[in-house]
């Protein structure tokens, strides 16, 4: 069978163990050839799409609205995880969101802070709690939790991945409702590349469904393929620690990847605040037609009952 090769450029390792699952699923039953290829400087990856260097994107993708507001036609085409992802942490004497009117909490750089602003709205907090940037070049990669320790901030939202030193430090997790919004694993391509490779497109789709169900159902194996390449990218060495770690991402993945209008509706806005998109329709940029076609010919509920039987 002759492969074709789909080109996905992500930002940050943590990506990974999806991205080598669905590569995996793609070469074993789709004749998908993924290229995984790590882009990191902001500037090349926001470019890699219309310079020819990528075919799809799957890592920070928002900035692709701004850039259909300039003309650019794109097609975003999935969405595997529509929250956040992140869990709230604070000090161990307070009980309730409540208690944050007044207060401060510790927002990061990276990584969409807006959003922060947007939960706050839906907890009726906007504008009674201050939202003051910590940077990571500052405060270490996710350390904002440091500055709820020293007595500055009241809260700040955290990975699963790095919560084990805010936790040694004292911190404890507060169960807050989760935000709606399209997060890690989006996907986007040109829509040439979309309307030109349709159906490599549509086979690249089952590989990512069937990627993404095979770590939900066959997480033995699907472990297999992350403990080798993903695993050395992260710099991890601790095969529990890479497993807690799936876990943790696997438990926000959904297998059929529709988003919701809440969730896509809170993406456009961050979009608009954070990257200026403003006067766009953002259903204009999404085609879920090969998702669709895939669920509606029962592939997507055939692959699930085969998987879950073992």
């Amino acid at each position: 069978m002759s492969m074709d090769t789909v080109r996905v450029a992500y930002r940050d390792d943590d990506r990974t163990p999806v991205i080598y699952c669905i590569k995996e699923m793609g070469a074993q039953h789709y004749g998908i050839n993924v290229e995984a290829l790590k882009i990191k400087p902001y500037g090349a990856f926001e470019a890699s799409l219309f310079n020819d260097s990528a075919d799809v994107l799957i890592d920070h993708v928002e900035f692709l609205y701004a850039e259909a507001t300039k003309g650019k036609k794109i097609t975003f085409f999935c969405a595997p995880r529509i929250v956040r992802g992140l869990d709230l942490m604070v000090p161990q004497h307070v009980e309730s969101v409540s208690e944050f009117t007044g207060k401060n909490m510790a927002v990061r750089d990276s990584g969409r802070p807006y959003t922060v602003t947007l939960w706050l709205r839906m907890m009726g907090l906007e504008g009674k709690v201050g939202v003051p940037i910590f940077k990571d070049a500052d405060v270490g990669r996710w350390g904002q939790w440091k500055k709820v320790v020293s007595g500055e901030c009241i809260a700040c939202f955290m990975d699963p991945l790095y919560q084990a030193e805010p936790l040694k430090a004292g911190l404890k997790l507060l169960p807050v409702p989760e935000l709606a919004v399209v997060s890690h694993y989006a996907q986007a391509c040109t829509a040439e590349f979309a309307r030109e490779r349709s159906a490599v497109l549509k086979n690249y789709v089952k590989a990512v469904i069937h990627g993404i169900c095979w770590m939900k159902h066959h997480k033995q194996e699907a472990m297999k393929a992350v403990t080798e390449e993903p695993m050395q990218l992260m710099k991890m060495n601790d095969v529990q620690e890479m497993e807690k770690h799936f876990d943790a991402i696997v438990g926000k993945l959904q297998i059929k990847p529709y988003p919701t209008p809440q969730a896509l509706a809170a993406t456009y806005e961050i979009a608009c605040e954070e990257y200026g998109a403003q006067d766009l329709n953002p259903l204009a940029l999404w085609d879920m037609h090969w998702v669709k076609e895939l669920d509606d010919e029962g592939f997507i509920d055939a692959l699930i009952a085969d998987m879950s039987a073992g």
